[in-house]
């Protein structure tokens, strides 16, 4: 069982604004705040290898509990994927990956573990907090349910004493890692990223917003910028411990069938069927995802999450040029949140 001290803080820092840029999921982004609790930046080189027995793992990553190698190499290999751009001084930047090596194993009890490293030169973003960072309680990302959530608390969280941030929509998108092209109505992006994130931070973390237009608008009244007003959310007092989070996702396995599945693995099998087979596991998983960044209301209906995937898998494919789309899953992610 993994362990957590009460005060522990989880630290973050600039660096995780380039790692949103490069899709990780919500379950990445959630393991990448476990593993930064677990470090001590006192000592890099003893607390760089983290260790999780792999029914904890797997429950953070929501893969199911039996021991299936192929679902955990799936997720071993996407954590080693994830890649950091840290620009120079010149204009220019630098890249590598977060995590520089996993292993999968049984120890001297026989019971299975997973264990990850970081990658040497993003050991200095992870331990040298010397310079910008801030810190929050890891509770306050284990309840969100999208990566736009936890993107926004991590957003705002760093603005919390200040009280107020200020930015345009574009600058917002960047952040949240969505592209430029969409939501190009405001009143969806609204509703769907800015209500959406405004209600589950009130509800599930230490802080809360209200946010309002700010500064000139653009043509036909366009608005260009936000203001957020960020204060501490007093009302919530139900802090979840990661204890308690692992025990609460062990318990959402379900039987199907003679085998078990989680509801996440479930819902991977049932989006990848809606398109008919054609896309990677991963490529599924970075699929579903953005759905729940883009329809929080599908989260909670499996079948309209499946008919949503399919209506657009099928507009793809009634394209005359389809055969002549290089790049067909870019094609249907940019397809997600857009009306036809």
């Amino acid at each position: 069982m993994l362990t957590l001290k009460k005060d522990h803080l989880v630290k973050k820092q600039n660096v995780l604004n380039e790692i949103r840029a490069n899709s990780m999921s919500l379950t990445e982004l959630r393991f990448f705040s476990i593993y930064l609790s677990r470090i001590d930046p006192e000592n890099p080189e003893k607390t760089r290898i983290v260790r999780f027995p792999l029914d904890d793992f797997q429950a953070i990553m929501e893969i199911g509990s039996r021991l299936k190698i192929e679902h955990i190499k799936n997720a071993t290999n996407s954590l080693l994927c994830k890649v950091v751009n840290v620009p120079t001084e010149r204009g220019g930047y630098e890249a590598f990956q977060l995590f520089k090596e996993c292993r999968v194993d049984k120890n001297s009890s026989e019971e299975w573990f997973v264990e990850i490293d970081a990658h040497d030169k993003a050991l200095s973003l992870m331990f040298n907090f010397k310079s910008k960072y801030f810190k929050y309680h890891l509770w306050n990302a284990l309840r969100l349910k999208s990566s736009n959530q936890l993107r926004m608390y991590e957003i705002l969280k760093q603005y919390e004493v200040v009280g107020y941030r200020v930015l345009t929509i574009d600058e917002l998108k960047e952040l949240l890692g969505i592209s430029k092209g969409e939501y190009s109505f405001y009143k969806d992006f609204r509703v769907r990223v800015l209500d959406a994130c405004q209600d589950a931070l009130s509800e599930h973390t230490d802080i809360k917003f209200t946010y309002e237009s700010h500064g000139k608008k653009g043509k036909g009244g366009k608005i260009l910028a936000l203001k957020f007003i960020i204060e501490k959310n007093k009302d919530y007092i139900d802090q979840l411990t990661l204890d308690m989070f692992i025990e609460n996702q062990k318990s959402t396995v379900v039987e199907i069938n003679s085998g078990e599945y989680s509801v996440y693995s479930r819902r991977i099998d049932l989006l990848s069927g809606a398109c008919d087979d054609e896309f990677s596991t991963e490529q599924i998983k970075l699929l579903y995802g953005l759905l729940l960044d883009h329809e929080p209301r599908l989260s909670t209906d499996e079948i309209a999450m499946h008919d949503y995937l399919h209506r657009r898998f099928q507009y793809l494919n009634s394209q005359t040029n389809t055969k002549d789309i290089k790049h067909r899953f870019g094609y249907i992610k940019s397809l997600i949140g857009k009306e036809i």
